[in-house]
C-alpha cells in the first residue's frame, strides 16, 4: 500500500507517519535499475546527476530544485545529453509521494539535509545525502533513528570511505604499522579560495527562487543575495562554516583512523581574519578534541595563504605534505596522506597494504540498496553522525569562546545549559524535524 500523493503533500512534516505503509526494501531484478531523483541540482548536485546517470545499476528519473531557473537549465542539459526529459519538481514531497522513485540524492544547503532525508525515510525511499548529514547534533540523531525505524539505506556523502587508498591505509593504521596511535591532524587549507564576501542588504528573492522552500526548517529571515546560491555556508543560520563544509571530509578520515568514537572534551579558537565582510563563520580555526583515553585529534581550518604540512626529506628529496588532508601520529612513526608511512627517523617505510577493490561512493550506496544490508554501506547515517558531531562541537565551542565537556553516551554537554541549547534549533512551522530518538 502506498501513500496518497495529496495526503503526503497536505501533511506537516511533524505529522507524516507512514511506518508500515511502505515496503521495507524493494527486491531489484538483476537487470532492473534503481530509479533515483536528484534533489538540489546546482553545484555538487550536478555530480550526483552524472554519477547516477552513468552507473549501470541506476538511472536518474527526476530532478528537484527550489530555484525554477536552475531546475529548467538542469533539465535542458539532461535532455540534451540523455535524450529524454526527467520529471521535475520544486517541492521534494511531490517526488517522495511517487511509487516510481526508489531513492533520492540530496545536495541541498546543510540546513535542509536532515528534514528531506527523514521525509524520504518515512516515504520508503533510500537516501544518498551530502555532508554534513545534519545542521545540528540533535537533528542527526533523529535521522539515524529514522533510518533504523523505517529500514532505509542512508549513505553519508563522505566519499573517502569508499577510496581504496584510504581503506588500505586505515587498515594498516589499525594494525599498528606506526605503533599506538595517539594523535590525528585533519587539515582544511583552502589558501585564499574563500574570498571576502563584502556586504549586501536584504532584498526580495529572485522570482525563480521559492524562498519558503529554500528556508525549510530554519526560522524565518528575509532573503539576502549573499546566501544564495553558495555563500550560505558562512552564515550560522544555514551553514556550518569551513569545518562543516570541506572539513567534514577530513574530519571523517580522522575519526575513522583514530577509531575512538566521540570526544569527551573540545576547545576551538580562531577568527575571521583580514576580512571585513558580512559573513559569520571563521576563516581560520583550530579545534582540539580529547577522547576518553587521553588521545586527541586536531583540526585546522586556514582559508588564508598558508604552507602545506607534513613535508619531510626522503633520501635527499623533499616530499611535499598536504593542505587538504590528514596526518596520523603513533608511537613508532607517522603517516602523511599522499606520501606514506614514516618511521621514527623520518625514513619513508616500505609498507604496502593489501590490494583493495572498491566501487565509487555512489556505487557503494547502490550496492547496499540492492542487498538491503546496512553492513554493505561504507558511510551509514550512524557513521556520518559521529564525524558531523565533531564539526558541530567545534563550532559550538568557537561560538561560546570556551572549552566544553561532552558526554558521548547522551550526545550532550556536561552541566552546560548554554551549550546544550545549541545542539538543536527552533524549527519553522510546517518544517519541523520530528523527534524519533
Amino acid at each position: 500500500m502506498s501513500m496518497n500523493r495529496r495526503t503526503f503533500l497536505g501533511t506537516s512534516a511533524a505529522a507524516v507517519v507512514v511506518a508500515g505503509t511502505m515496503a521495507k526494501g524493494k527486491v531489484f531484478g538483476a537487470n532492473e535499475k534503481i530509479r533515483v531523483a536528484c534533489v538540489g541540482i546546482g553545484g555538487r548536485g550536478k555530480t550526483h546527476i552524472e554519477a547516477f546517470s552513468s552507473h549501470e545499476d541506476s538511472e536518474v528519473v527526476a530532478l528537484c530544485d527550489v530555484d525554477s531557473q536552475t531546475l529548467e537549465n538542469g533539465a535542458n542539459v539532461f535532455e540534451k545529453v540523455k535524450g529524454r526529459r526527467p520529471r521535475l519538481a520544486t517541492d521534494v514531497r511531490e517526488l517522495l509521494a511517487r511509487d516510481d522513485i526508489d531513492a533520492i540524492s540530496v545536495a541541498t544547503p546543510n540546513h535542509t539535509h536532515t528534514l528531506i532525508s527523514i521525509w524520504a525515510c518515512q516515504a520508503g525511499k533510500d537516501i544518498y545525502v551530502e555532508k554534513p548529514l545534519a545542521h545540528e547534533v540533535w537533528e542527526g540523531r533523529q535521522l539515524v533513528a529514522a533510518a533504523e525505524k523505517h529500514g532505509r539505506i542512508v549513505q553519508h556523502g563522505t566519499q573517502g570511505r569508499s577510496e581504496a587508498e584510504w581503506i588500505s591505509a586505515i587498515k594498516l593504521l589499525h594494525e599498528g604499522v606506526i605503533g599506538e596511535l595517539h594523535t590525528a591532524r585533519a587539515l582544511g587549507y583552502k589558501n585564499g579560495n574563500r574570498g571576502d564576501l563584502g556586504f549586501a542588504k536584504d532584498s526580495d528573492p529572485p522570482k525563480s527562487l521559492d524562498w519558503n522552500l529554500w528556508q525549510g526548517p530554519a526560522e524565518e529571515r528575509p532573503f539576502n543575495p549573499l546566501y544564495h546560491p553558495y555563500n550560505w555556508h558562512w552564515f550560522w543560520h544555514y551553514g556550518n562554516g569551513e569545518i562543516g563544509n570541506q572539513g567534514v571530509h577530513q574530519m571523517d578520515i580522522g575519526v575513522w583512523g583514530m577509531n575512538r568514537g566521540l570526544p569527551v572534551k573540545v576547545y576551538s579558537m580562531g577568527g575571521r581574519y583580514t576580512y571585513k565582510d558580512q559573513a559569520e563563520t571563521p576563516n581560520t580555526n583550530t579545534a582540539c578534541f580529547t577522547y576518553a583515553d587521553g588521545t586527541e585529534m586536531i583540526f585546522d581550518v586556514r582559508n588564508r595563504w598558508t604552507n602545506s604540512e607534513g613535508g619531510a626529506m626522503v633520501k635527499g628529496d623533499f616530499k611535499e605534505g598536504v593542505r587538504v588532508g590528514n596526518l596520523f601520529y603513533g608511537s613508532e612513526g607517522y603517516y602523511v596522506e599522499g606520501v606514506g608511512f614514516y618511521d621514527k627517523n623520518d625514513r619513508l617505510m616500505n609498507v604496502k597494504g593489501e590490494e583493495v577493490e572498491s566501487d565509487t561512493h555512489f556505487g557503494n550506496f547502490l550496492k547496499a540498496v540492492r542487498s538491503r544490508k546496512q553492513e554493505d554501506l561504507h558511510a551509514s547515517a550512524k557513521v556520518g553522525q559521529v564525524s558531523c558531531i565533531h564539526c558541530h562541537l567545534a563550532n559550538i565551542s568557537y561560538r561560546l569562546g570556551r572549552s566544553l565537556e561532552f558526554d558521548p553516551a547522551s550526545e550532550t554537554f556536561v552541566n552546560d545549559d548554554e551549550a546544550n541549547a545549541m545542539l538543536t534549533r527552533v524549527f519553522r512551522p510546517g518544517f519541523e524535524v520530528p523527534q524519533i530518538a
